[in-house]
């Protein structure tokens, strides 16, 4: 059997294999409510054989929300979506996760086939932004967002906590804490977006201070059983890569300590302009690698694995304890199911919904889809 189809365990949860749908906004819900398509875009692409699906970045709190499309998780109308969510993962075979986050000051923006940019501020949808110092994003997110007070720090932190119990109690079995991309975890610890002069800003330690404490108020109320995960950027590939890796694996080593069960390597964002460099195959794998085997603490990554042997590469080269597989799972949600045939397994890992693998092998003959 191939490494990407070998289960993998993390705590108390077990995942059929080692591929993961990564969190993909859908910008479908209404007031932060799931709607009808969530409904059905989730358990289809749970049904399609993947080990953990990921719902997508969640707010913490309304002005947590990347866009006025984005789904949330204060208030128990929301928790009742969710939930429906979760149990429909779970039945279609897959571990049910959802990341929760605070866009910071990349949020109050639009819809990307929308612009993509910031909402004007006279826009009766738009809202006022957060971030540790008042330092727009630039580019198309030009707003100055309001610099936190020591209040809204304590707010946002609890405000984390609150969506975790409401994920848990959801039936979410896997927690994500978004602190990548640029968003408001992301720009405390950049000293980009942090310049604050207090106890949340400039050295290593205060500027770690935010993630560290937010992870804290999540880690007491998240069940121990229980999978609690972070995705966060460890560079920003602005020419001072060593030197930000270097800082984000202490931090990393510090969030383990502080009970995170795994990491979600993936990049700052912080600044527009950064050289990604994309369209080269598992570019992060190498990265993550070095960030597990310094921290301590297995590793997932995505960003362009989207060719079958490059999955199983990093996989069964212990670079990648999982592969996230995002944008493969939205052109065929059977995606596992064909990696499956493509590293030529005879009898794939992982077998179609029993209705498909009957026509299937029905019209293409025997061998080509196995039931469940």
């Amino acid at each position: 059997m191939s490494a990407l189809f070998t289960p993998f365990k993390l705590k108390g949860v077990t995942l059929r294999n080692r591929i993961a749908v990564p969190p993909m906004c859908q910008y479908s819900a209404i007031d932060g409510v799931t709607t009808e398509w969530h409904q059905v875009h989730y358990p289809s692409i749970a049904r399609g054989g993947a080990g953990l699906v990921i719902v997508e970045a969640t707010g913490v709190s309304p002005e947590g929300r990347i866009t006025p499309g984005c789904a949330g998780l204060w208030n128990d109308r929301q928790a009742e979506g969710m939930a429906r969510i979760a149990a429909s993962i779970k039945a279609a075979g897959a571990v049910p996760g959802i990341q929760i986050g605070h866009a910071g000051r990349k949020a109050s923006a639009n819809r990307p086939w929308e612009g993509d940019d910031h909402i004007p501020e006279e826009d009766p949808r738009a809202w006022q932004t957060l971030a540790p110092s008042a330092i727009a994003f630039g580019g198309g997110l030009p707003r100055v967002p309001k610099a936190m007070t020591l209040d809204d720090i304590a707010r946002v932190k609890a405000d984390f906590a609150a969506a975790a119990c409401r994920a848990r109690d959801a039936g979410f079995e896997w927690l994500e804490l978004h602190f990548a991309h640029g968003y408001l975890a992301q720009s405390f610890f950049s000293a980009y977006s942090n310049q604050r002069d207090d106890q949340y800003g400039g050295s290593f330690d205060n500027r770690s201070r935010f993630l560290l404490e937010t992870l804290a108020a999540v880690r007491e109320v998240w069940p121990e059983h229980l999978s609690l995960t972070a995705r966060f950027g460890v560079i920003e590939y602005d020419g001072k890569d060593e030197e930000t890796v270097a800082e984000s694996i202490e931090l990393v080593r510090r969030m383990r300590q502080g009970g995170l069960d795994l990491l979600n390597v993936s990049i700052n964002f912080v600044i527009p302009g950064g050289k990604v460099p994309w369209g080269t195959q598992a570019f992060l794998a190498p990265i993550a690698e070095r960030v597990s085997r310094e921290a301590r603490l297995p590793v997932a990554a995505a960003w362009c694995i989207d060719d079958p042997h490059t999955a199983e590469r990093v996989v069964a080269g212990k670079q990648l304890d999982l592969v996230m597989i995002g944008r493969a799972h939205l052109a065929d949600p059977h995606y596992p199911y064909e990696i499956a045939l493509a590293l030529g397994n005879d009898k794939p890992a992982l077998a179609l919904p029993t209705p498909y693998a009957y026509w299937l092998s029905r019209y293409m003959g025997p061998g080509k889809a196995s039931a469940q």
